[in-house]
């Protein structure tokens, strides 16, 4: 994973891959994985030595008792990698900061989801990319987070990312099983299944570093999915895509996160069969649809193509 935090811009978090897919093109990940490369060199893109720090091993376990050590500065930003007690926070401005987690500092989310507003989390709850603000303290030249603030909404899509679709494929697995038949008998018209003619295209976008689907996205994916449902022999595939920000890797990750996330809103707020849906993918910032030279070509580049197809063997039948 190499992450080229001097042309990172914006949040974009390199949180674990979930599979999301009922076609089981993207098996869960973990970043812990990534660590074990040499994070010296996967952390600074192309050999080049990072301006900012990069999650190396601590020596030393923070004191649990903070009191009395020098304030440090308030750190806000997404988590994109953890090892240890040490976990590094991308910032909006694509700085990145290491943050030590010890025994006493306190960990809490806002708006009680489940509960978790009254109650102090341990570090298994801080996931791998969740938007956080922390109050820090200094300590053996570095920081240790003595609050880790985040809200429910983002500690709930994080928990949904991190954990993959397991409820998913258990509710449509018996989907699935019930439609196997139909399946079979459509497939099997199709012959050469890579060659298909494009009915219609929706595009849905996002914020830097986002995957977080808009009101705007939603309404226009049910529509977009209400519309397909007309069609004969109709399938989607749903495309990820990223603005140049950032570095590949980050990127497509982030572009596939994009592409789960739309795929699974089209089968359980939309409607739509999961075996009627080929497989997703992220394509990063890859087949731009606009300059990405301008803060207007970026935002039209930040999207998931929803693209309805029949396959040519079928389509007029």
């Amino acid at each position: 994973m190499q992450v080229d935090l001097r042309k990172l811009g914006g949040f974009a978090a390199a949180a674990a891959l979930c599979a999301m897919m009922p076609a089981g093109a993207w098996a869960q990940d973990r970043i812990d994985a990534d660590m074990d490369m040499d994070m010296d060199r996967d952390m600074t893109g192309n050999g080049a030595e990072a301006e900012g720090e990069v999650l190396t091993t601590v020596l030393g376990t923070p004191p649990a008792d903070l009191e009395g050590l020098a304030q440090g500065p308030v750190v806000e930003g997404f988590i994109s990698a953890k090892d240890g007690d040490a976990m590094q926070i991308v910032a909006e401005d694509g700085s990145a900061q290491i943050v030590r987690v010890s025994q006493g500092t306190s960990i809490k989310a806002t708006g009680g989801f489940l509960g978790l507003g009254r109650t102090e989390l341990t570090m298994d709850s801080l996931l791998d990319g969740l938007p956080v603000k922390i109050e820090t303290v200094q300590w053996n030249q570095g920081l240790v987070a003595e609050t880790v603030r985040f809200s429910k909404d983002d500690y709930e899509t994080a928990l949904l990312v991190n954990r993959g679709t397991s409820r998913q494929f258990a509710q449509q697995g018996a989907a699935i099983e019930a439609n196997t038949q139909a399946t079979e008998a459509l497939r099997s018209r199709f012959g050469d299944i890579d060659q298909y003619n494009i009915k219609s295209t929706t595009n849905v976008y996002f914020d830097t570093g986002k995957f977080n689907l808009s009101a705007q996205a939603r309404g226009d994916l049910c529509a977009a999915a209400s519309e397909a449902q007309g069609i004969d022999n109709a399938l989607l595939l749903v495309v990820g895509y990223t603005d140049s920000t950032g570095s590949y890797e980050i990127n497509q990750a982030l572009s596939e996160k994009r592409a789960g996330r739309v795929v699974n809103y089209l089968q359980q707020q939309c409607g739509w069969q999961p075996w009627r849906m080929l497989t997703p993918t992220g394509m990063a910032e890859a087949d731009p649809a606009a300059d990405n030279s301008t803060p207007y070509g970026k935002a039209q580049n930040r999207r998931v193509a929803v693209n309805v197809l029949v396959s040519k063997s079928v389509d007029g039948m």
